[in-house]
């Protein structure tokens, strides 16, 4: 059974920066591909990004290309998700996500195992 654990999340101050990080334990680690997800006050959970088990193909929602990158360390079985520029509507708990599969997806369905998340707050 895979274990994700998030941290870094935070209160921080519209325009700041933020990573994030999530540690695996109990499977794998370097044949799954990886995903952020976040769910706002009131509003449903929403893919963030993902990346492959080599890190070499990410994916990005809309609303933060140019301003998050996620990353991943196979050695210590993390992965990040560095986030810039943030903005009021970037608040939400931040999920971590691992995929039994090698394609890259962006659907909530298509992860096997989740953390608990971390709150991320940014202030206006």
């Amino acid at each position: 059974q895979v274990q994700l654990v998030e941290s870094g999340g935070a209160l921080v101050q519209a325009g700041g920066s933020l990573r994030l990080s999530c540690a695996a334990s109990g499977g794998t680690f370097g044949s799954y591909v990886m995903g952020w997800f976040r769910q706002g006050p009131g509003k449903e959970r929403e893919f963030v990004a993902a990346i492959s088990w080599s890190g070499g193909s990410t994916d990005y929602a809309d609303s933060v290309k140019g301003r998050f990158t996620i990353s991943r360390d196979n050695a210590k079985n993390t992965v990040y998700l560095q986030m810039s520029s943030l903005k009021p509507e970037d608040t939400a708990v931040y999920y971590c996500a691992a995929r039994r599969h090698i394609i890259v997806v962006v659907t909530i369905a298509g992860y096997d195992y989740w953390g608990q998340g971390t709150q991320v707050t940014v202030s206006s």
